[in-house]
């Protein structure tokens, strides 16, 4: 009975979605740059099918207007560091995050825009420094939620342990996944207090880097994700697309509330996405690349209920 009722959950939810949702990777870098940006990207594109996403990808900073960003469901920031927008992206992004948009921030992404405050109130704090990379424990801590739901209580993993200077928690965050501090070795000098259990992923239901008066989309941050190999990994693929779906999930924008004021409003999606860039900078602009996709009403359904599906996985 439990499983028909959730069943029956999981398919209003595919109704309720009425269109694929839209994201948009952004992935520049202005400082260090991380070489699984590339399998990261493609994992990302393989991992939205099954759930009703489309991702587009970019480097093209300019691609920061608000007639752009408000065709997004959500914004995706990979590993992007140092000054990556100028002022007038910078005023798109505070707009976008203002009319309801999510946000979905993946480990250096906590290393940008270090000076723009609603960047880092949205994300939920900034990147202070990480010991070497190394095997480490990092725990599942907090309620429930799709990100860890799959996870082991105490995964084992290969990444960098991220230290940050403030804890996300004083904001509002809730933190899901916590190293173990006890498990890997870390000789830095912390300067800052971010807050105990150490803080590895979290959420936040509304983010605050929308101003008062704002319609508050969802964040979701892991600071994980720095090999190549990892992003082929089952089980951090789960986290990264249960973070991804519960960000789309809180009815801020179009793919699942018509009256909203971001997001794709469209059954036949045009994806502009932006060809391979160099650390220099983007070969093309995100409008170059275009490939038409479109889904019928009743293929939506379907993939909406898969996407349930993966997520309940109490059925």
């Amino acid at each position: 009975m439990l499983s028909f009722i959730v069943l029956c959950g999981c398919i209003a939810y595919a109704v309720a979605q009425s269109t694929t949702a839209r994201i948009l990777i952004y992935s520049a870098t202005a400082g260090f740059r991380h070489d699984s940006i590339p399998t990261a990207i493609e994992a990302l594109k393989q991992g939205g099918n099954p759930i009703n996403v489309q991702f587009d990808a970019t480097e093209d900073h300019s691609q920061f207007t608000t007639a752009i960003l408000s065709q997004y469901d959500a914004l995706l920031f990979l590993s992007t560091t140092g000054e990556v927008l100028d002022d007038p992206g910078k005023a798109a992004f505070r707009t976008y995050l203002n009319m309801g948009g999510n946000f979905i921030g993946v480990h250096a992404a906590s290393d940008c825009l270090r000076n723009t405050s609603s960047y880092r109130s949205e994300l939920g704090t900034l990147f202070d420094y990480h010991p070497p990379l190394q095997n480490a424990i990092v725990n599942v801590v907090g309620p429930s939620h799709p990100s860890t739901r799959k996870l082991p209580a105490a995964w084992k993993v290969q990444d960098e342990m991220y230290n940050f200077i403030s804890d996300p928690r004083a904001i509002g965050a809730t933190v899901i996944l916590s190293a173990d501090e006890s498990s890997y070795v870390d000789n830095g000098t912390r300067k800052f207090d971010q807050g105990t259990p150490h803080p590895t992923a979290w959420f936040q239901e509304r983010g605050a880097g929308a101003e008062a008066g704002g319609t508050k989309g969802r964040s979701f941050y892991t600071s994980l994700g720095h090999l190549n190999e990892t992003w082929k990994d089952d089980l951090f693929m789960s986290h990264i697309i249960g973070g991804v779906s519960w960000a789309l999930q809180g009815n801020t924008t179009r793919a699942f509330n018509a009256s909203a004021l971001v997001g794709n409003s469209q059954q036949s999606t045009t994806s502009r996405v932006g060809a391979a860039s160099t650390a220099a900078g983007p070969r093309e602009s995100a409008h170059t690349s275009r490939s038409v996709v479109s889904r019928p009403a009743w293929l939506l359904l379907g993939m909406g209920v898969l996407q349930n599906l993966f997520l309940c996985n109490d059925i």
